[in-house]
């Protein structure tokens, strides 16, 4: 299986992602986006936002700022509880975070223990420094949030906060929406951003970054509700991996089930079950392989404070089971918080109970760079046969859409006129240079679905041949007829 380390040397290396800074000794947890991966990362949030948003009759979107006042922050628990538990080597200084420390030496899950049970761990497994031997220091809590300094003045008020989530900016303009929208119960809230999080140890790439981008939405239900009424036939027979709270506890492996059968079991509510099986769908169907995905139900000791149930989307990588994606059942908790912390009324007038009342929240939350790691990981196919990487995206997200190349250099004329008459429909690279069989491999390695060579029977006929890049079977077709061939293989 490809390692993370041969994944960002393969990302760098075809201009995806680099590291942040790199001509001063780059940073830690940071990473900018190349040519190819500024297209396809705005291709992945373009298909989330028409699929969760403009298709949708019940679902608006916003836009919150990356700094936002600490109230915030206070009201959502986050200045309280949002925090990883942090050991310090006595003998080189060097900090590490003590579940992933602990996880890496003694291959076991330690999800949701307290400093405390940590540093026990840490001390009768004489677990020592991996930088340099030493000893480790009493386990202790460090909180992750970016403060801000606002204005030349230091007060109380003037320290705000880099958001550490998307989700509460939705939360404190809900009633915004409500009042401007006209929006009625059930409906959502949709929001791509930034968020911050000060790692105490970033790593395998894009997956634990410090700067970071999200796709959360925030769904808002009546709590007495028990039926969704989206609920159907494709949702409940969604078939996956499963592994359940039970299953982690006898250390058992996941099984396949359907979304049904977790609902017999009681184990979510509709509308939870509902955003489950969309959330797992939208990678499935941006070609995510079934066998690589499964859905994990955090244990009791791992929930949030704002969660009362919550299943991650995990990806199989190389280090591992992952998650890619978290669907929580947030209830009232946040704006009864806000609510309380404001002292503004966060019930709406509900017009099917003619009264008002504070709704509960389902919350899909998705990661932009972790899903673009899935979707590189999942896509990247080493092809013996071949001699090359063959990199299998999707056509929907893939950063460019048509190769144009031209037999040889002497129909580079008739190559343009066809390159530039696609270009308007669709993103297109013209290439050149090398034989025709290593421009082939170039456009595979960047996961070009189609090329079209254009060949001095073209001056002829005038027809092209394409060629598909997962069978590398051609196709002649007429120029006319070109951008209606390709529309229909792409699926528009």
């Amino acid at each position: 299986m490809l390692t993370i380390e041969e994944l960002s040397v393969f990302c760098k290396k075809k201009g995806f992602v680099f590291p942040s800074t790199e001509i001063y000794g780059g940073m830690t947890g940071f990473f900018d986006y190349g040519p190819l991966g500024v297209e396809l990362k705005n291709n992945l949030k373009s298909s989330w936002w028409k699929t969760f948003v403009s298709t949708r009759e019940d679902v608006q979107g916003i836009d919150g700022t990356n700094i936002s006042s600490g109230k915030i922050w206070e009201a959502s628990g986050h200045l309280a509880n949002f925090t990883d538990v942090l050991v310090q080597c006595k003998k080189c200084g060097k900090n590490q975070r003590a579940d992933n420390l602990v996880e890496d030496v003694l291959k076991i899950n330690v999800d949701g223990l307290n400093a405390e049970a940590l540093s026990k761990i840490i001390q009768d497994n004489t677990i020592k420094c991996p930088e340099c031997k030493g000893e480790f220091g009493e386990a202790k809590n460090f909180n992750l949030m970016f403060p801000v300094q606002l204005g030349a003045e230091t007060t109380k008020d003037s320290t705000a906060f880099l958001r550490g989530e998307t989700a509460q900016l939705i939360f404190a303009n809900y009633k915004n929406i409500v009042d401007s929208g006209r929006v009625k119960l059930p409906f959502g809230i949709a929001q791509i951003g930034k968020a911050f999080r000060n790692e105490i140890a970033p790593r395998n790439f894009l997956f634990r970054q410090r700067e970071f981008e999200q796709m959360e939405l925030e769904f808002f239900v009546r709590p007495e509700d028990k039926k969704c009424p989206l609920l159907e036939k494709r949702q409940l027979e969604l078939e996956f991996l499963f592994l359940s709270e039970k299953d982690q506890d006898a250390k058992q492996e996941h099984n396949k089930v359907k979304v049904s059968d977790l609902l017999a079991q009681g184990l979510l509510t509709e509308w939870h079950a509902y955003w489950l099986a969309e959330s797992y769908l939208w990678f499935t169907e941006l070609g995510v392989r079934k066998e690589h995905l499964r859905i994990r139900q955090h244990i009791k000791k791992e929930l949030s404070h704002y969660s009362s149930a919550t299943f991650d989307v995990e990806y199989k990588f190389a280090f591992g089971w992952k998650e890619i994606h978290g669907n929580a059942n947030r209830g009232q908790f946040d704006l009864t918080q806000h609510q309380k912390f404001s002292g503004k009324s966060m019930e709406i007038f509900d017009e099917e109970t003619k009264s008002k009342i504070l709704p509960a929240v389902i919350e899909p939350s998705f990661g932009v760079d972790r899903a673009f790691l899935t979707l590189i990981a999942d896509a990247y196919h080493d092809d013996k046969e071949r001699g090359n990487i063959v990199l299998k995206l999707s056509p929907k997200i893939a950063p460019v859409q048509v190769g144009v190349f031209p037999l040889v250099n002497k129909l580079d004329e008739k190559t343009r006129e066809v390159f530039n008459s696609l270009r308007k429909e669709f993103v297109c690279q013209f290439d050149r240079s090398g034989s025709i069989g290593r421009r082939y491999a170039r456009a595979d390695e960047i996961g070009i679905p189609f090329c079209v060579t254009v060949d001095f029977d073209t001056l002829n006929d005038h027809c092209v041949t394409v060629r598909d890049r997962d069978t590398t079977k051609q196709e002649r077709v007429r120029i006319v007829d070109l951008k209606q061939y390709l529309t229909l293989r792409f699926g528009y």
